[in-house]
């Protein structure tokens, strides 16, 4: 991987760091940036950005294909009977059972990840 391509992603990765943490600290853009120091310009080109990172992941899903979210763990599969699990993400909700296609679970967690 080139010196570039790293550079990017590292940006963007610390990029996503400062939106979720807008996200979590329940303030608007603009009251966040004036105390953060962050021009809204930055903020809004930044997140522009990352929407077009998981938007492309979502078209060309063989690209990140395999890939485990940092700090996820792979858990081996299991197929019980009956059962389901709800997941919620900055009051996104989520519920997943044994009938839930993996590709479109798989689609959802890469967009959350990048937001």
């Amino acid at each position: 991987m080139g010196t570039l391509k790293v550079t990017a992603e590292y940006r963007l990765s610390q990029w996503m760091k400062v939106i979720q943490e807008r996200q979590n600290s329940g303030q608007n853009i603009k009251e966040f940036c004036e105390s953060t120091g962050i021009s809204r310009h930055a903020y809004y080109y930044w997140q522009r950005k990352l929407r077009k990172v998981a938007c492309s992941q979502l078209a060309n899903p063989e690209e990140s294909a395999g890939t485990i979210p940092g700090g996820w763990v792979q858990l081996a599969t299991v197929s019980p009977m009956n059962s389901s699990l709800k997941i919620e993400v900055g009051g996104c909700h989520i519920s997943v059972n044994n009938e839930t296609d993996p590709e479109l679970l798989q689609k959802v967690c890469r967009i959350l990840r990048v937001l």
